[in-house]
This record gives structure tokens, C-alpha cells and sequence, in this order.
């Protein structure tokens, strides 16, 4: 059995899925829905610096590797980590040109989807 978060709409629901014998998956009724997910996360501002424009995890996985540091300038599309998601690399870009102006995350932490991982500006 495998457990996941599915996000639909903006509600976060968690599902269970069984394996069934090399047929394919099938999934198990949803629980309901988490109140935490659906309710936007109170992050901490980081420390003098920190940017305007957020770069947030689009799905829960670890912080694999971080490519770039405070004060690296980028430009869009360029990679700024990469996050493991379902056992595969996942680049995280910069959205637009700019600088980097925190990274608000560690290589090997857990982050769920919608948690802060940098800005820039």
C-alpha cells in the first residue's frame, strides 16, 4: 500500500493506493479532506534580504540538491534546486530573470507541496 496527497481544487485529500497482483493499480476510498493543506501555511519571513517574488514546492518530496545561492543572478527558466519527488529529479526554475535573494530550504529536507523554498527579486 502506498499513501499519497492529491490535490484537487486547492483541497488536499489523502489516498491510499494497493497494489493488486501486476494488474495495475486500485485505489481505496479517500479519506477526507486535510483542513492543514487547504489552510495557506504561516511561513516564517526569512532573515534581511528576502525577495519579492516566491519560489514554493509544486509537490511534496526532499531537497535533492541546491544549485544556486544568495546572489546568484538567473534567468528564467534557469534551475534553482531540485527536489525528489516519487523517486525522480525535479528542477524547481526561477519563473522570471532576476537575483536570488534567500534559499529558505537545506539538501535532505522534506517539504510538502506549497512550502517557501527561495526568493528573488
Amino acid at each position: 500500500m502506498k499513501n499519497y496527497t492529491v490535490t484537487v481544487n486547492g483541497t488536499a485529500y489523502d489516498v491510499t493506493v494497493e497494489e493488486k497482483g501486476g494488474s495495475g493499480f486500485a485505489s481505496a476510498p479517500a479519506a477526507a479532506p486535510k483542513a492543514a493543506a487547504s489552510a495557506p501555511k504561516a511561513a516564517a519571513a526569512p532573515a534581511g534580504g528576502a525577495g519579492s517574488v516566491k519560489i514554493e514546492a509544486g509537490a511534496s518530496g526532499k531537497v535533492f540538491k541546491i544549485e544556486k545561492k544568495p546572489g546568484d543572478a538567473v534567468k528564467k527558466g534557469d534551475t534553482v534546486l531540485v527536489l525528489e519527488v516519487m523517486k525522480m529529479e525535479t528542477p524547481v526554475v526561477a519563473p522570471q530573470d532576476g537575483t536570488v535573494r534567500s534559499i529558505d530550504v537545506t539538501e535532505g529536507k522534506p517539504v510538502e507541496a506549497g512550502d517557501l523554498l527561495a526568493t528573488m527579486d
